[in-house]
C-alpha cells in the first residue's frame, strides 16, 4: 500500500529461512502485479526484497527473477541486508555488473537506512516506518473480493444466458432455454449480499482511520476494487432484475399452464363422464318409490359434480386474480379459458338442476296419483257396501259424505292433471339439451306413462261417478220411503187422535132439534177430515210399496202401519156411525117433542094423535138406552162416549124433555075425562 517518491507502488518480498519456491514466488508476483491498474504500473514499482532472514543466493535468484516477471515496471530494487553482512565486494560487483542487463537499479541497504530511499510513512513497522498494514486482513479482503468477482462473473454469464434465451427465438425455444438454464449455480441474493458487504467494508476503510486513530489512505488495489465491485453489483442487479422478471414470466406461464390443464380436466370430465351419467338417467319412474330411487341416484351424481364445481370455483378465483394482474398478453387466453370453463359448468349445472326439477315434479305427480287412487278406492269401497240405514237422517249423512268424497276426487283429479301437464311441459323442454342424444323414444315412454296414469284415473273416476249417481238415486228413494213411512205413521197418529177426540169431546146431543142438527153437520165435517187423513195414509202406504219394489227391499214399518191404519179407521167408522145414529135419534126426538109441545090444546088434531106421544116416549127411552151402551169394536173392545157424568148430563136433558112431553100428554087427557061427566 505504500508508494515511493515517484508515486510508484512499493512491492515487498519477505524471504524466510526455509527453501523458497521460485515457481510459487513467480506465480505470486504475477498475481500481485495483475492487481494495480495500467496507470499505476506505468509509474513503476519499487521492490523491497527483505533478505534479512535468507541467504544471498536466494536473494540473487529473486532479483534475477524480477527481470523476467516485471522488467519494465521495476525502477528500483532495495535489498535489505541482514545484520551479518554478505561479502560486499561480491554482492556489489555482482549487481553492478548486471545493472544494464537487468534494466533496474539494485541497492543493498540495511533496514534502518531504507528511509533514505522511501519515506517512513510509506514503510511498514518491519522497516522502521509508520504505515499501518495487516497482511491477513488484506488477504481475507482479497479472497472475498476474488470470490465475489468469480461468483458474480459466473453468475452474470448464467443470468445473461437465461435472460437472453428468454428474449430470443420462438416461444418453444424460449421455454426450452428457460427449462435448461433456469436455476443459476449460486444464489444471486447471497452474491449480492456478499458484494454489498464487501463494498461497505471498502468504503468504510476509505473514510475511517486505523485502530490507532491515525489517518490512513487506502491502497490502490482497494481503490481499484471499489469501482469493480460497484460495476459488478450494478450488472448483477440489472441481470438479476431481468432474471426475476423471467422467473415471474415463467411462474406465470407455469401457473397458466397448470390452470389450463385443470380447466381441461374439469371440461373433459363434465363433457365426458359427467354428461354420460346424465345421458343414462332419463326416466321418471312409475311410482313414488321409483322416483325416490331416481332422486337418490341423481343426488349421487350431483355429489360427484360438486367436487368438480369446487375445482371450478377455485380456478375461477385464480383466473380472476391473474386478470386483475393486468398482463395484456395473457388477457385474451385467460378470458377464453374462463369463458369456456364457465359455459361448460353452467350448462352442466343447468342440466343437473333441470333433472332435479323433473324428478321432483315426477315425485309430486306420483304422490298426487297415489292419493287420488286411495281416494277412489275408498269411494269405491263405500259404494260397494249395501246401504242399510236406520232412518232418513243417517241416509242424508251418508249422502253428504258421499258427495264430499266425490268432490275430493274431483279436486284430486284436477290436481293430477295440473301436475301431469307441468311434467309433460318439462319433458318437452328436455329436447333443448338432450346431452347430445336423441331422447324422443325415452320421452315417448315417459309421456305415455303420464298420459296413461291420467286416463286411468279419469276412467276410474267416471265409473265411480256413475255408481255415485245410482247410489244417490237409491238413497233419495230411501229418503222418500222413510218419509212416506213416517208420514203414514203420523196419519195413523192423527186418526187415532181424531178417534180419541170423537169419544171424549163429541158427547153433547143438543138441547133442541136445531142445535142437534148443527152438531150433526159438524160431525159430518169432522168425519170428512178423518176420511182425508185415512186416504192420505193409504196413499203414503201405497207409495212405500212402490218404493220398496223399486228398491227391492222390504219396508220395516209399513207392514204394521197398514193394519194399524185400518184398525183405527174401522174403530173411527164404528164410533162415527154410532155418533151419527145418536145424533139422528136426538134430532127425531127433539123435533117430535118440540112439535107436540108447540101445538095448542084446542087443536082437534092434537087429540087425534095421542099415539105420537107414545112414539116420542119410545124414541126418548131408546135414546137413553143407547147412551148407556158402549161402542163395541170388532176386536171385542168397548169404548164409551165421554165420562159417566157427561153421559148423565146428556141423559138428563132428554129426561127433562120427556117430562115436558108427558106433562103435555096429561093435559090433553084431562079434557077427555071431564067430557063424559058433563
Amino acid at each position: 500500500g505504500g508508494k515511493d517518491r515517484r508515486s510508484g507502488l512499493i512491492l515487498t518480498i519477505p524471504l524466510c529461512l526455509e527453501q523458497t519456491s521460485m515457481d510459487e514466488l513467480s506465480v505470486t508476483l504475477d498475481y500481485l502485479l495483475s492487481i494495480p491498474s495500467e496507470k499505476c504500473k506505468a509509474r513503476g514499482f519499487t521492490v523491497i526484497v527483505d533478505g534479512r532472514k535468507s541467504q544471498w543466493n536466494v536473494v540473487k535468484t529473486v532479483v534475477l527473477m524480477l527481470q523476467n516477471v516485471v522488467p519494465a515496471e521495476v525502477s528500483l530494487v532495495c535489498v535489505v541486508k541482514p545484520d551479518e553482512f554478505w561479502d560486499k565486494k561480491v554482492t556489489h560487483f555482482c549487481f553492478w555488473k548486471e545493472k544494464d542487463r537487468l534494466g533496474f537499479e539494485v541497492i543493498l541497504v540495511s533496514a534502518n537506512k531504507l528511509t533514505r530511499y522511501i519515506e517512513p510513512c510509506q514503510l511498514t513497522e518491519d522497516f522502521g516506518g509508520t504505515l499501518t498494514y495487516d497482511h491477513m486482513d488484506w488477504l481475507n479482503k482479497r479472497l472475498v473480493f476474488e470470490k465475489f468477482t468469480k461468483e458474480s462473473t459466473s453468475l452474470l454469464d448464467e443470468l445473461a444466458l437465461i435472460n437472453n434465451g428468454s428474449d430470443k427465438g420462438t416461444q418453444q425455444e424460449k421455454e426450452r432455454s428457460i427449462d435448461m438454464n433456469f436455476l443459476p449455480s449460486v444464489d444471486p441474493e447471497a452474491v449480492l449480499q456478499t458484494g454489498h458487504e464487501l463494498l461497505s467494508e471498502l468504503q468504510q476503510r476509505r473514510f475511517n482511520g486505523s485502530d490507532g486513530g491515525v489517518s490512513w489512505s487506502p491502497m490502490d488495489d482497494e481503490l481499484l476494487a471499489q469501482p469493480q465491485v460497484m460495476k459488478l453489483l450494478d450488472s448483477l442487479r440489472e441481470q438479476y432484475t431481468r432474471y426475476q422478471e423471467v422467473c415471474r414470466q415463467r411462474s406465470k406461464r407455469t401457473q397458466l399452464e397448470e390452470i389450463q390443464q385443470k380447466v381441461m380436466q374439469v371440461v373433459n370430465w363434465l363433457e365426458g363422464p359427467g354428461s354420460e351419467q346424465l345421458r343414462t338417467q332419463w326416466g321418471i319412474g312409475d311410482s313414488i318409490r321409483a322416483s325416490q330411487a331416481l332422486q337418490q341416484k341423481h343426488e349421487e351424481i350431483e355429489s360427484q359434480h360438486s367436487e368438480w364445481f369446487a375445482v371450478y370455483v377455485e380456478l375461477n378465483q385464480q383466473i380472476a386474480a391473474l386478470l386483475n394482474a393486468g398482463d395484456e398478453e395473457d388477457l385474451v387466453e385467460l378470458k377464453a379459458l374462463q369463458q369456456q370453463l364457465s359455459d361448460v359448468c353452467y350448462r352442466q349445472a343447468s342440466q343437473l338442476e333441470f333433472r332435479q326439477n323433473l324428478l321432483q315434479a315426477a315425485l309430486e305427480f306420483h304422490s298426487v296419483a297415489q292419493d287420488l287412487s286411495q281416494q277412489l278406492d275408498g269411494l269405491l269401497g263405500m259404494l260397494c257396501v249395501d246401504v242399510a240405514p236406520a232412518d232418513g237422517a243417517s241416509i242424508q249423512q251418508t249422502l253428504k259424505l258421499l258427495e264430499e268424497k266425490l268432490k275430493s276426487v274431483d279436486l284430486g283429479l284436477q290436481g293430477l292433471r295440473e301436475k301431469g301437464q307441468s311434467l309433460l311441459d318439462q319433458i318437452s323442454n328436455q329436447a333443448s339439451w338432450a346431452y347430445g342424444k336423441d331422447v324422443t323414444i325415452e320421452n315417448k315412454e315417459n309421456v305415455d306413462h303420464i298420459q296413461g296414469v291420467m286416463e286411468d284415473m279419469q276412467l276410474r273416476k267416471q265409473r265411480c261417478e256413475d255408481m255415485v249417481d245410482v247410489r244417490r238415486l237409491k238413497m233419495l228413494q230411501m229418503v222418500q220411503l222413510f218419509k212416506c213411512e213416517e208420514d203414514a205413521a203420523q196419519a195413523v197418529e192423527w186418526l187415532s187422535e181424531l178417534l180419541d177426540a170423537l169419544l171424549k169431546t163429541h158427547i153433547r146431543l143438543g138441547d133442541d132439534a136445531q142445535e142437534t142438527k148443527v152438531l150433526l153437520e159438524k160431525h159430518r165435517k169432522f168425519v170428512d177430515v178423518a176420511q182425508s187423513t185415512y186416504d192420505y195414509g193409504r196413499q203414503l202406504l201405497q207409495a212405500t210399496v212402490v218404493l220398496c219394489q223399486s228398491l227391492r227391499c222390504t219396508s220395516r214399518s209399513s207392514g204394521d202401519t197398514l193394519p194399524r191404519l185400518n184398525r183405527v179407521w174401522k174403530q173411527f167408522t164404528i164410533t162415527s156411525e154410532e155418533r151419527v145414529h145418536r145424533l139422528e135419534t136426538a134430532v127425531a126426538f127433539h123435533s117430535s117433542a118440540e112439535k107436540i109441545l108447540q101445538e095448542c090444546p084446542e087443536q082437534p088434531e092434537a087429540f087425534n094423535e095421542m099415539e105420537r106421544f107414545d112414539e116420542i116416549e119410545a124414541v126418548g127411552k131408546s135414546l137413553l138406552d143407547r147412551l148407556t151402551v158402549p161402542v163395541v169394536y170388532p176386536d171385542g173392545s168397548e169404548q164409551y162416549f165421554g165420562s159417566p157424568s157427561d153421559m148423565a148430563s146428556a141423559a138428563e136433558h132428554i129426561r127433562e124433555k120427556m117430562k115436558l112431553v108427558s106433562l103435555k100428554k096429561q093435559q090433553l087427557r084431562q079434557p077427555e075425562a071431564t067430557t063424559p061427566e058433563s
